[in-house]
């Protein structure tokens, strides 16, 4: 059983992940996976472990977040479903790659310092808020189904939805904003499913688990995170088209910055 000040902990960031997951368009692993590691680390669940769950836990969260923020975007017709079918199966096997075998073979502490420098790097982007070339277009078939399989990839081995690099890949193709945060909503869920499936399987036969997991996934926490998160995706991804995000984006890599650095910590020190 989990005590009410850890619930109460687990519901306020799957408010504050499901907001931001509609908001920005990602997933709100970038913010879970730090936190993860703290509650899981303060409750004796080995370093290197830890990163793993936090990492694994964050992803199964984003199944639900994205279907209650795509829903929204969708309404508004922001969506482009054209461009989800093209990543959406390259997404799909990069995950698998990613989670059924990368991510058991690599230790936590090499996770967590991968973690941290991806997050800086996005930050990065995120904060100088860089503009296309006015005649980029996105690729064709084949190139979309290969950029899906990167985001897919690197989603599987940081526990985020692909916003990150689904997002500015999009922009930096001149889809606009809006559209490109809502598409990065949408694939959400595949990159999801597809990298929690290959987590469950993964860690099977991990010794040392906390109570009520499957695999890598801690069960409590996902049950918490994402009832809470549901509830405010839709709200995150209304004010997307009414809110200064431009300026939102830039608070929120100022966070990131210091999230990765706890996150290098936490790798350096294992």
């Amino acid at each position: 059983m989990l005590d009410p000040l850890l619930i109460v902990e687990l519901g306020v960031l799957g408010l504050a992940t499901g907001f931001l997951a509609g908001l920005l368009g990602i997933g709100g692993g970038m913010l879970l996976v730090p936190f993860l590691t703290y509650i899981l680390g303060a409750r004796q669940v080995a370093p290197d472990l830890a990163v793993k769950m936090a990492i694994a836990t964050s992803m199964a969260t984003i199944m639900f977040t994205s279907v209650s923020s795509v829903r929204a975007h969708h309404q508004r017709g922001a969506v482009r479903w054209d461009i989800v079918q093209r990543l959406a199966p390259g997404i799909v096997l990069g995950g698998f790659a990613a989670s059924l075998g990368v991510f058991a073979l690599l230790k936590g502490s090499f996770l967590a310092i991968f973690f941290a420098l991806f997050v800086s790097f996005s930050a990065t982007q995120m904060f100088l808020d860089k503009k296309p070339a006015p005649s980029r277009q996105m690729p064709g078939a084949a190139g979309q189904v290969a950029a899906g399989g990167v985001i897919g990839f690197l989603s599987g081995l940081v526990g985020a939805g692909g916003g990150f690099v689904s997002v500015p890949f999009m922009t930096w193709c001149n889809v606009p904003i809006h559209n490109a945060v809502a598409t990065s909503a949408a694939l959400g869920f595949p990159i999801a499913l597809a990298n929690v499936v290959g987590y469950a399987i993964g860690g099977q036969n991990v010794p040392n688990l906390p109570p009520a997991s499957l695999g890598y996934i801690w069960l409590p926490a996902l049950a918490v995170i994402a009832t809470c998160s549901v509830l405010t995706a839709p709200l995150g991804a209304k004010a997307a088209h009414g809110l200064p995000v431009k300026q939102l984006k830039r608070v929120f890599a100022s966070l990131l910055f210091g999230l990765a650095a706890y996150m290098l910590w936490k790798g350096l020190m294992a």
